[in-house]
């Protein structure tokens, strides 16, 4: 049941009833239950996601999200802290995932206020509030000429709108080093470079105070990377001013859950001042805005992008000599600017060491690690979303006294693979055999069968071990391997077991079949003509179809 209620509205305790305090998972959110001791099965209502704070345009939709938890299910109330909610906006909500939505179209300035979200079953209740921030919109001045009534012209002063910017946008740039600057500003569309440091530089000062609540010394941030393993990694050093600070890890707003020592789903590494959170098992769901806070402060935020590409051609093992350049290249299924290259579980950056290539479709990416030297050995892989190839690169030490410890010039060779003789010549072999004929008396019959082989066969028939290539009486042809005998009228010696045989210098095959003649009809002689015509058609068309399929 869900309904949306003023303010102010709050329904009275009944009799009997007691207020005890819980503490839910999700900070933020405040839980009353009603009874000393809960019975079996049945919980208070809680939220596994609360709705976070909104940065809307005027104009927008604005909705918040929450999924909420509960035995027997709760009924949800939406309130506004200061005023009435508006009668347009709407509620839904959505069984299958538990989510609860209040919808706000059309956003205005006055409903920028703090919302509440309420859930209430017989043994509790959850509460939990969201900001709503309605920016208004902004204005350029122009001039534009209008007449007056007194027919001189005036200028009237127009109206422009500037275009809203992501929040998401300025917590990646807190995060960020400033060679990705000009990489996330594309990302998002954002053309004013100078209004956007100057306006990062006000967020930064307001950030950097924040954290000096809880935070001594913070440096070394690195954005999230995949790792070769299926694992995805981001990490940062940071002093706590109060050891028993509590962490807690947010994707896209929702706090998940991490375990400092079991192998679970998220999980956190610390080393002296340095901590590595990790994802387990990285899946496209995964992706999404990480952050990190310290005591409700925000402490670093990162993205997490899982393209979608796999590898066409795969990174190989390369050999170089001791002062060479190695070269890694490998082929990409989809565009992809800047794929992730590792070394021995080290990510490499372009430098002096390394230098990182694409080529103009962004499918060809090339690492060329310069000047190897023997402690270059290792694995080196590249990685991309969740796909990832790796090869060795082995370093053979220079033991020429002369040229030992001096850079090699560089050489490329292309071997080209010895000529091999094509051999085309074959044994006969029959794809299609002689089969077993039936004939009457007066009528004419046909046989046929198919033979392959190269140097092209000598084909010769016989009928009971007689040949018959030189008998006038049997009309025999070998067209494209397609080889035919047609005895034009059947008599009772023609009866017998016939054979082909086919050889050239690489071989000899044969197949047999047996002709039996059946005694004369009355109208033997009236369809000579027409079954010697259908014959005619039907050797035609075999020969035909046998010559283009060999074609």
């Amino acid at each position: 049941m869900v309904k949306i209620r003023k303010a102010k509205e709050e329904e009275p305790t009944a009799p009997g009833q007691v207020k005890i305090r819980k503490k839910s998972k999700v900070p933020g959110v405040m839980i009353t239950q009603y009874v000393e001791e809960l019975p079996e099965g049945m919980t208070t209502p809680d939220f596994t996601r609360k709705p976070i704070a909104l940065t809307i345009q005027e104009g927008k939709l604005a909705i918040f999200r929450a999924i909420i938890t509960g035995n027997p299910q709760p009924t949800v109330t939406w309130l506004r802290n200061d005023g009435e909610i508006d009668e347009r906006f709407k509620m839904v909500h959505e069984p299958a995932s538990g989510e609860y939505q209040l919808q706000m179209p059309d956003v205005s300035v006055d409903q920028a206020d703090t919302y509440k979200c309420c859930a209430r079953n017989e043994y509790g209740k959850a509460l939990v509030t969201a900001a709503l921030n309605v920016i208004e919109v902004g204005y350029k001045k122009s001039r534009v000429m209008q007449q007056s009534r007194t027919g001189k012209v005036d200028f009237e002063q127009k109206e422009e709108a500037k275009p809203e910017i992501d929040e998401k946008f300025w917590e990646l740039l807190l995060s960020a080093d400033k060679k990705d600057y000009e990489r996330i500003c594309a990302q998002y569309g954002v053309t004013d470079f100078r209004g956007m440091l100057k306006k990062l530089n006000e967020k930064k000062m307001e950030r950097e105070q924040e954290q000096e609540k809880v935070v001594e010394r913070l440096c070394n941030l690195k954005p999230i990377q995949m790792k070769t393993d299926g694992a995805a990694e981001f990490e940062l050093e940071m002093s706590l001013k109060d050891p028993t600070s509590k962490i807690f890890l947010y994707k896209d707003g929702v706090m998940v859950p991490f375990d400092a020592d079991a192998e679970v789903k998220h999980g956190l590494k610390q080393v002296g001042k340095k901590f590595v959170f990790s994802i387990n098992g990285v899946n496209p769901e995964d992706a999404g805005l990480y952050q990190v806070e310290v005591d409700g402060v925000k402490i670093f935020s990162t993205d997490l992008k899982i393209p979608t590409a796999d590898f066409l051609v795969k990174i190989q093992d390369v050999k170089a000599e001791e002062r060479e350049d190695a070269v890694f290249e490998c082929v990409i299924s989809h565009p992809v600017k800047k794929i992730d290259w590792m070394g021995k579980n080290v990510s490499l950056e372009q430098g002096d060491k390394y230098d990182i290539l694409v080529s103009e479709d962004m499918l060809i990416h090339t690492l060329v690690v310069k000047d190897c030297m023997p402690l270059d050995k290792g694995i080196y892989a590249a990685v991309v979303g969740l796909k990832s190839c790796s090869a060795w690169l082995i370093i053979e030490v220079d033991k020429d006294p002369n040229t030992k410890g001096k850079k090699k010039a560089q050489s490329f060779s292309v071997t080209v693979p010895t000529p091999k003789e094509c051999n085309f010549e074959v044994a006969p072999s029959f794809t299609v055999p002689l089969k077993t004929r039936n004939s009457p008396e007066s009528y004419e019959c046909y046989m046929s069968c198919a033979v392959t082989g190269n140097p092209r066969p000598h084909v010769t028939w016989y009928r009971d071990n007689v040949s018959l290539n030189t008998n006038t009486n049997y009309y025999i042809t070998n067209t494209c391997g397609v080889c035919s005998m047609v005895i034009l009228k059947v008599g009772p010696k023609d009866s017998g077991n016939y054979t082909v045989i086919a050889e050239n210098p690489l071989g000899r095959v044969e197949c047999s079949t047996k002709l039996i003649v059946k005694g004369t009809t009355a109208s033997v002689c009236s369809h000579n003509s027409i079954t010697s015509l259908n014959k005619l058609i039907f050797n035609i068309c075999f020969i035909s179809s046998f010559s283009s399929r060999l074609g």
